[in-house]
């Protein structure tokens, strides 16, 4: 009997050495991970830190970029990339925080302002797009900058891939009349992509947004004060 009393408390003790064994593995094991955690998050701050400006920089220089495909440099002779302001209220460009506009002009006339959109009711989700617009409120040209759309079908509304979004350039909200800005399976005027509407009907709404917005504002926009600019 002694000796069954003996083996139980031996196992007793064994478990219960095993399982402070097992709780310090454990606590080990989470505090490993924690650190790691926060090296990790450490490191992403750290790198974020260090290439922000970086990136931002390659932002503002593709911007530019699309600017000269939009407004060839040769049809201004101001220094778009610092006649700049920026615009506050830019709802029907789809836009929440401050967005820059730029302004080209001719011998001292206006000539065309470009800045940025977003169309919020694509496919995938929010299409950002770069337009220019004639001071006549033709659309100069519009140029899709980033999106998510399915690749091999809504990505062709990038130029890199077809000509798809030139049928916006030298448009109007008198050329086509406002119930012709959507596309042709709704009763318009514009294309959309084999086997994707969405993504067009969204783009359409946009550019058509944007020229609402040049209408309303286009004194103020070329008058504006210079407030900000971008690097060549």
């Amino acid at each position: 009997m002694n000796n069954s009393n003996s083996l139980h408390d031996n196992s007793s003790t064994k478990d219960e050495k095993n399982n402070t064994l097992m709780q310090k593995a454990i606590g080990k094991n989470g505090l490993i991970l924690a650190l790691f955690a926060l090296v990790s998050t450490g490191l992403i701050a750290i790198t974020y830190q260090i290439t922000k400006d970086k990136i931002a920089q390659e932002i503002k220089a593709a911007l530019a970029r699309r600017l000269n495909e939009i407004v060839p440099a040769n049809e201004y002779d101001n220094d778009a990339y610092h006649d700049c302001t920026i615009i506050m209220n830019g709802s029907l460009l789809g836009q929440t925080e401050p967005v820059p506009l730029y302004r080209m002009r001719n011998n001292t006339q206006n000539y065309a302002v470009f800045t940025t959109a977003i169309a919020p009711e694509g496919y995938s989700g929010r299409i950002h797009l770069a337009i220019g617009i004639y001071q006549n409120g033709q659309v100069a040209g519009v140029r899709v900058t980033e999106h998510s759309e399915t690749p091999g079908l809504g990505d062709r509304i990038e130029i890199e891939k077809s000509d798809w979004i030139m049928q916006y350039s030298g448009k109007s909200l008198q050329q086509p009349e406002p119930e012709k800005w959507r596309v042709k399976k709704d009763g318009g005027e514009f294309d959309a992509l084999t086997g994707a509407t969405i993504t067009p009907r969204a783009i359409t709404k946009a550019v058509y947004n944007a020229l609402l917005f040049y209408q309303e504002n286009s004194a103020n926009l070329f008058n504006g004060q210079q407030n900000c600019g971008i690097q060549q």
